[in-house]
């Protein structure tokens, strides 16, 4: 039964690297508008991972015009995202970073943790 499971999963999209929470990262999403297709950029701080395997997400939270929280939820193996980007590794002492909800301004911002 487990290997009619694991037969049945898509396989991992090569573009998402290795991600936590914490990270500082850019996602690359196909947009469709009508007949033409783009891509856009969500630029943002993951603050959960959920799931594995096929239903494996991540949260992904940034700051819009206006002072505006903004959060969107991708797919990890979905063909949508085109690719993913680290741009830094925040400090973290929790798994859900919901606590950045509640935090405006500088204080929305993680230590960076360095490598």
């Amino acid at each position: 039964m487990a290997d009619l499971i694991k037969a049945l999963e898509t396989p991992k999209n090569p573009n998402v690297p290795d991600i936590q929470p914490g990270d500082t990262v850019t996602v690359f999403v196909r947009i469709k508008e009508g007949d033409n297709e783009r891509v856009q950029q969500f630029k943002g701080t993951i603050i959960r991972i959920h799931g594995t395997g096929n239903s494996e997400s991540f949260t992904v939270r940034r700051i819009a015009s206006n002072g505006i929280g903004v959060e969107r939820t991708f797919l990890t193996r979905s063909p949508i995202v085109e690719k993913v980007t680290v741009q830094s590794s925040g400090h973290h002492r929790r798994s859900r970073l919901y606590f950045l909800r509640d935090r405006t301004g500088k204080k929305a911002k993680l230590r960076q943790k360095f490598n």
